[in-house]
């Protein structure tokens, strides 16, 4: 997607060159390599201009990010989707459970790339699908997908941040979670190292020997009739994190068919990204996303019991 940001050069920041300002900016080495594609990418007070030249205050720098490329391989459907955010840069969707985020061989058609591309496809828009925050098939809530490969950048940067707080840089991810018994205590740090299982070409597992560090933050929001509603804040980001650390202190996410295949309450694990925040990538305005529970984990609370929705 095409987008044009515009800047202002304040006093303090003459002397400047584009290409050191716009690296204060965030811009990575690649897209600045990628800003020299085009003559007109770069204007200074709307004369082309090269990354070299030097700012002055009251200097408008206008930078044109041209994107014409569709992504490979991801074909256009109409699928119901759930916008919760969306400006010129990213937008956030509500995902469903039961829906994957990329195209896969036994999901060609039925991923949240592919109801973005019919989405972009029906304004004329060239889209590439650049998820930030992944969620597992059929874990629900909020995930980003930036708009634009300076964007993409930004955030990719922002998610790899070791921080629990987005007034670190990084991105804040909370989610919700059903499982089954009551932690003995009800906050806690999970710092236990994951890896895949061996033998398994999905299943993960904690291995102090071999897997890379996670750590996960947890809070019990609610407990009845042995069950626990529980959030849980990401230190790191490791496939299946929760849901491998919840199992290994011993209070695994219900309905997970890998953990804890118990579906009495509900048919896929009970985990939703709840909230997210973060620094928007182009202007740096706090951004507080939150999406509510879904039907299925209500259901499954209502199911147990003594729990207040």
């Amino acid at each position: 997607m095409n987008r044009t940001l515009t800047y202002n050069i304040p006093e303090n920041l003459q002397g400047m060159t584009i290409n050191a300002f716009l690296r204060q900016k965030g811009f990575s080495a690649q897209n600045l390599i990628d800003l020299k594609k085009h003559k007109e990418s770069i204007l200074l007070n709307k004369v082309f201009a090269y990354q070299n030249n030097i700012l002055q205050s009251g200097d408008t720098l206008t930078i044109q990010i041209i994107e014409n490329e569709h992504s490979p391989n991801i074909i256009p459907v109409k699928l119901t989707i759930d916008i919760v955010y969306e400006d010129e840069d990213l937008i956030v969707m509500n995902k469903p459970a039961d829906m994957p985020i990329h195209p896969s061989m036994d999901n060609y058609d039925n991923s949240m790339a592919n109801a973005l591309a019919w989405y972009y496809q029906q304004q004329g828009k060239a889209f590439v699908f650049r998820c930030i925050n992944r969620l597992d098939r059929d874990t629900s809530g909020l995930t980003i997908v930036a708009k634009h490969k300076v964007s993409a950048g930004i955030l990719g940067t922002m998610a790899a941040k070791k921080s629990l707080y987005s007034e670190e840089g990084g991105i804040e991810r909370e989610y919700l979670a059903i499982v089954k018994g009551i932690p003995e205590s009800q906050s806690g740090v999970i710092d236990a190292p994951i890896a895949r299982r061996e033998g398994s070409v999905l299943e993960r597992a904690v291995d102090f020997e071999k897997g890379e560090r996670a750590v996960t933050h947890y809070h019990v929001l609610q407990a009845a009739n042995g069950h626990s509603l529980v959030s849980m804040k990401l230190e790191t980001g490791r496939t299946h994190q929760i849901r491998v650390h919840m199992k290994h202190l011993g209070y695994p996410l219900i309905g997970d068919f890998l953990y804890y295949p118990e579906m009495d309450y509900i048919k896929r694990q009970a985990l939703h990204s709840y909230r997210l925040s973060f620094r928007h990538p182009i202007t740096g305005t706090k951004m507080e996303l939150t999406a509510p529970l879904p039907e299925d984990m209500k259901n499954a609370l209502d199911k147990i019991g003594g729990f207040r929705l």
